[in-house]
């Protein structure tokens, strides 16, 4: 039965999704060909902010998809996107005088935020790793672009020992949540409002991890310095750890904030989008980790899916619930990222030990995204939907933080793993 579903009509929906809607979409909408970049916000009508300031993590998510996707396909235009928001990243978002990238600049491309924020710079590692990858399997393809594969992997090792200079704490281990612009110490930490000032966080160790797991695939593609793949390698296997001993509780939740010593802070909150998401990064950070992998983290990765499944999916729905408050109150808002995320994790946790309810969860959400999720009218999917079918015409279609990332990161996992 699931062979019959990953091999028919569910993959040509799942392409179809890709290629002619969320892809098309960002090129057609999110492009500020006035003043180079992307938009930093824009609306449920497609309709742009024009003086919205725009994040490095934006822009480092439109890398990392178009450069997946032209790897995947083999399109140019999309190889000629990633490279249009390679040269927007470095010529706005790089500090030349002390490395790094900034946390924001305005639409006329002025510093806006300065601040290295980790969780910023681990997207922009995330980024040039895949975008090295891409430009490699051109290069593969007899295509000359603008930028060279091993160029691009120099940037991105750059930026990965910066990190590892400034941002790793070489004591507890894990990684700091910000810095000031000159790598100095700051107690302005704050990610979004949402979050909290705090020394580390959950979100950002979570992203340095997936940023290091796309370095090793760079250097193993790419590189013949055997050495620097073992550093990557050897630092990842010691993130692992950090998320199993410290991030990940007993309940199999992640905890959202922490001190330096990684003593959870207030407020505790469960994030299910986050915990499924993490599941399966988890396993891709062990594979990736070389001979350094711990295969006992399956076990954590397999629980910490069942947790996510029965705490925190509807299977009246089919939906997704976004997460529980410190005060006990579940907010069972379906955001678009939750619902992409839980349909990787729940794939994954079914691929590792075929437990069936996880392949029947799988259909039940992208049921869901398509019936609810997706705009039919406009173009890509809502943000926010409530549990009865509610669009929040209030959250922007895209922007700073929802861009192709998310969900068109779930249609390229769907579609190669159902491959291989």
């Amino acid at each position: 039965m699931d062979k019959d579903f990953l091999k028919g009509n569910f993959l040509e929906q799942i392409r179809e999704e890709l290629f002619n809607d969320i892809l098309p979409y960002w090129r057609s909408f999110a492009i500020d060909k006035n003043t180079m970049g992307f938009f930093g916000a824009i609306d449920n009508s497609n309709i742009p902010d024009l003086d919205k300031e725009r994040t490095v993590v934006m822009v480092s998510r439109f890398l990392w998809t178009y450069s997946a996707a032209y790897s995947l396909s083999g399109n140019k235009e999309f190889l000629e996107t990633a490279d249009y928001a390679f040269k927007y990243l470095f010529s706005y978002f790089w500090d030349d005088k002390y490395g790094g990238f900034f946390w924001s600049v305005n639409a006329d491309g002025n510093p806006a935020v300065c601040r290295k924020q980790i969780y910023g710079n681990a997207f922009a590692l995330y980024a040039l790793s895949e975008y090295s990858i891409a430009l490699y399997k051109a290069e593969k393809r007899g295509i000359t672009f603008s930028n060279r594969s091993t160029s691009i992997l120099e940037d991105a090792w750059r930026l990965y020992c910066l990190l590892q200079a400034n941002a790793k704490d070489l004591q507890n281990g894990g990684y700091y949540e910000a810095k000031n612009r000159d790598w100095s110490w700051t107690e302005e930490t704050r990610l979004s409002e949402k979050d909290i000032d705090c020394c580390k966080s959950m979100n950002t160790n979570l992203h340095v991890m997936e940023a290091f797991s796309a370095l090793c695939s760079a250097l193993k593609d790419i590189s013949e310095d055997d050495g620097r793949l073992y550093d990557v390698q050897k630092n990842l296997a010691e993130l692992v750890n950090v998320h199993v001993e410290n991030i990940l509780q007993d309940d199999m939740h992640l905890a959202l904030y922490f001190d330096r010593e990684w003593n959870v802070l207030e407020p505790k909150e469960i994030s299910f989008g986050h915990d499924i998401e993490a599941s399966w990064l988890l396993w891709e950070a062990v594979q990736s980790s070389g001979k350094f992998a711990d295969e006992s983290v399956k076990n954590k990765v397999l629980q910490i899916a069942q947790v996510s499944l029965e705490q925190g999916f509807d299977s009246v729905t089919g939906g997704m619930d976004n997460c529980i408050h410190s005060d006990d109150k579940r907010d069972s808002t379906r955001v678009w990222w939750v619902q992409a995320e839980a349909v990787n994790g729940f794939f994954n946790a079914w691929q590792l030990c075929k437990d069936e309810r996880y392949m029947s969860a799988v259909k039940q959400l992208w049921n869901w995204i398509n019936n609810f999720q997706k705009d039919k009218t406009w173009g890509e999917w809502f943000a926010e939907v409530s549990r009865d079918g509610k669009v929040d015409y209030g959250m922007p279609k895209g922007g700073n933080w929802k861009t192709c990332y998310h969900n068109g990161r779930m249609c390229m996992e769907l579609l190669k793993r159902s491959c291989s």
